[in-house]
């Protein structure tokens, strides 16, 4: 909604949206910003234009930012003013008779005193209530004093006064305010900052950026952010007496000429009209586009009105950048398209503090960002909106996912009273496409065996739980797991936080069910718990059942699910915890399963960073895989109940098979091959399968880095690859009884360079 120029200012309008009707005011020109909680006559122009449109349930106040009060809000000013109708039609409140009867003399008074609290009521309802508890006072006290001639019609007024006080007690904002009044003031607006906060969108950015290299550091590093037209430069920097590095970023919005400029304030004032509605936020790529292309359009009109002379690349330059500082999340957008980024953290008071991010290579870094308190406001009602979850004083925590065309993350935001000096952010980045284990194997965070190990595993139907501290890569490690599970099974996913790679997974085949349940950080919401989730997954058929992290009551659930009709299928999930007995003693002690159910766990694969000797670096491995075997009864660690079969040596910064595993001395790996034609009792068959899986994809990785093919590391080619297993071994055990390496593996050899050639 914009309103054409020459139009009248205070002027409103209401327009229907996604069946509500939406009360526009025209503050464009104003000399303040609107705000109900500051100005006595911004709310009684709101109140008015609510008393003859009442059927409001959003207040949108038009200027240079857009002023977005929600129904919430809405409704108590709503009420005000179905309150005043109340007064002035059926009471009647300023009419002579209703006030004093017939007595002339007492009209004037009792008319002028009855004027200022209607008007107080639109302006200033805490106020009013307050003036009426203290006139009526003084009334009842002049009742008693008056002559005889004038008593009925001041006790006649006085009844007046206090029906109009019962009502304002029993308004919403009378009885709520009442935990803010200590102290109050007549007058004092601060009271109304509790309940009118507005949702503040920014046309473009009010975010600073430090432009200039600091002359004191010294480049370490430069590099490019994506290509072309949205070219971004990162250099990285340090200072000698600061362990952090600087990161530098110069967006192309940096960079742009006067005429490009005032192109873009030209058009993000016309774009105001093509708002997003919130149920669009559903589907944000088709969103984001509808709205390239409207800017596209309107830069390349403003560009002819205007005489400037604008290149197809320039044109696209400047929607994208329109595009991500209207509907998008500004310059986070562009630190999400650093692929070398893990972590962007924002820290409170926002509009104080630089952003702060985790980089690949150097660590923890300090940009030269410092985000505005009006863009924060701003990201956090858009992501009120794409999660449908709350975000206020009563629900300080909100955990959500941000998802853009070259960038996911995982979202976690804070405010007051959690975050004593406001709102904070911190964005978990993941990897555009899903990591995969010849990835990972190319990373070192496991090697080609353990990548092997947990293959076979996968295909064993076992339940496993990826835990590890906080940024070890536990959902990481999960999404390359479950591109291990045979195409020809259905997943179901639940997740509260949108984050394992679903979607990626279902555009190269996969039959993938995600079910979205409720944050354990929300004592209640319109989503289902997760525990009810669980519970509902094993109605919906013969599925592997993959849960984004065991936290809370949950546990109790998957652990039912576990034991009593998903073991045919994979059940796998991550949790919070540094070995196999700290997971024990969360999910037994801290999310109360019963002992004797967490031996429905079969292997527990524990990711941890590893540091550096001087501290200054961090990898992320696999230091442990343990199965859990089944004999104990109280306390695992004490009966032996956990066993290695990989082992991490710090030393040789590599995970190694342990003598149990060497041996075949695996319960878990035994009941797997136990089910397998041919591999029951024959430990060399199953070590060589495990074997086989290893050398395949240490193959992938060698060929990847060999031929400079980074595509065959990757999630679809790793599919295909999985596929081709599954077939030759198939092919190979109807010949000769059994898949054995020494002949599937030439024969996926072959296929692969057949593929290699293909693809070139």
């Amino acid at each position: 909604m914009i309103f054409k120029q020459g139009a009248t200012l205070y002027s409103y309008e209401v327009e229907r949206e996604a069946g509500q009707s939406v009360l526009y005011f025209n503050y464009l020109g104003a000399p303040y910003v609107p705000s109900l909680a500051e100005s006595r006559e911004v709310m009684s122009r709101t109140v008015d234009a609510l008393i003859e449109s009442p059927n409001i349930s959003r207040i949108v106040f038009v200027q240079q930012r857009n002023y977005n009060h929600d129904f919430q809000q809405t409704s108590l000013l709503l009420e005000i003013a179905q309150l005043y109708t109340y007064l002035m039609k059926h009471e009647r409140v300023l009419s002579p008779a209703r006030l004093v009867l017939n007595y002339q003399n007492l009209l004037a008074e009792k008319h002028s005193i009855m004027s200022y609290l209607v008007m107080l009521l639109k302006q200033d309802p805490i106020a009013c209530y307050y003036e009426i508890k203290r006139i009526l006072r003084e009334e009842k006290i002049a009742a008693e004093r008056s002559q005889p001639d004038y008593k009925e019609g001041q006790l006649n007024f006085n009844r007046l006064l206090e029906k109009f006080l019962s009502f304002m007690e029993n308004t919403r904002l009378v009885k709520e305010a009442m935990l803010f009044l200590v102290g109050y003031k007549l007058y004092d607006r601060q009271v109304y900052e509790h309940f009118f906060r507005p949702d503040i969108i920014p046309n473009f950015t009010f975010t600073r950026l430090v432009a200039t290299l600091p002359e004191d550091g010294e480049i370490v590093s430069q590099y490019e952010i994506s290509s072309g037209y949205d070219r971004s430069i990162v250099t990285i920097l340090k200072k000698e007496d600061e362990a952090k590095f600087i990161y530098h970023l110069m967006p192309p919005e940096y960079a742009l000429t006067e005429e490009h400029h005032m192109l873009l304030n030209l058009a993000r004032n016309v774009l105001v009209e093509h708002r997003p509605k919130a149920e669009e936020f559903t589907d944000p790529e088709r969103t984001r586009q509808v709205f390239m292309n409207v800017s596209r359009d309107l830069l390349e009109e403003l560009a002819r009105n205007k005489g400037i002379l604008i290149t197809y690349e320039q044109l696209n330059k400047l929607a994208t950048i329109l595009v991500r500082h209207t509907i998008g999340f500004g310059l986070i957008e562009v630190l999400l398209q650093d692929k070398n980024l893990q972590d962007i953290v924002l820290n409170a008071p926002i509009s104080q503090n630089n952003i702060f991010v985790r980089h690949s290579e150097y660590d923890e870094c300090v940009t030269n960002i410092i985000p505005s308190q009006e863009d924060a406001d701003s990201w956090a009602a858009k992501f009120r909106m794409l999660s449908g979850r709350p975000l206020d004083e009563a629900h300080p925590i909100l955990d959500t996912e941000l998802s853009i065309e070259k960038g996911r993350a995982r979202v976690a935001i804070i405010q007051q009273p959690l975050s004593p000096n406001g709102i904070a952010y911190a964005y978990r980045k993941h990897r555009e496409e899903p990591w995969t284990l010849p990835l990972f194997v190319k990373n070192r965070m496991l090697n080609s065996f353990a990548a092997g190990l947990l293959s076979f595993m996968i295909d064993g139907s076992r339940t496993m739980l990826v835990a590890g501290t906080r940024s070890a890569g536990k959902t990481s490690l999960l999404g390359s797991l479950m591109l291990e599970i045979m195409q020809k099974y259905r997943v179901i996913v639940l997740e509260d936080t949108l984050e394992l790679p679903v979607d990626a997974l279902r555009k190269i085949g996969y039959d993938i069910q995600r079910m979205k349940v409720r944050s354990a950080l929300l004592s209640s919401s319109t989503e289902i718990g997760a525990d009810e989730g669980i519970r509902t997954s094993l109605r919906l058929g013969d599925s592997s059942l993959i849960v984004g992290e065991v936290r809370s009551i949950e546990a109790k659930a998957l652990y039912e699910a576990m034991r009593i009709g998903a073991l045919a299928n994979v059940v796998a999930g991550t949790i919070h915890g540094a070995s196999p007995y700290g997971v024990f003693d969360r999910v037994v002690n801290d999310l109360q399963v019963p002992v004797t159910s967490f031996k429905a766990t079969d292997c527990i694969v524990v990711c941890n960073p590893v540091k550096s000797p001087d501290g200054l670096h961090s990898w992320k491995r696999v230091i442990q895989v343990s199965e859990v075997r089944k004999h104990w009864t109280k306390d695992p660690l004490e009966e032996k109940g956990f066993v290695d079969l990989l082992k991490y040596n710090v030393e040789k910064d590599e995970l190694e098979p342990t003598e149990d595993l060497i041996n075949g001395d695996s319960e878990i790996i035994k009941t797997i091959a136990a089910s397998v034609k041919g591999w029951a009792g024959n430990w060399d068959a199953v070590y060589d399968n495990i074997m086989l899986r290893a050398k395949m994809k240490q193959e992938i990785v060698n060929l990847a880095e060999k031929l400079s093919i980074p595509e065959l590391l990757e999630a679809r080619f790793n599919s295909l690859s999985n596929n081709a297993f599954h077939r030759i071994s198939d092919e190979v055990g109807k010949e000769i009884g059994l898949p054995l390496g020494e002949r599937v593996f030439p024969l996926w050899q072959k296929w692969l360079r057949d593929e290699i050639r293909k693809g070139r």
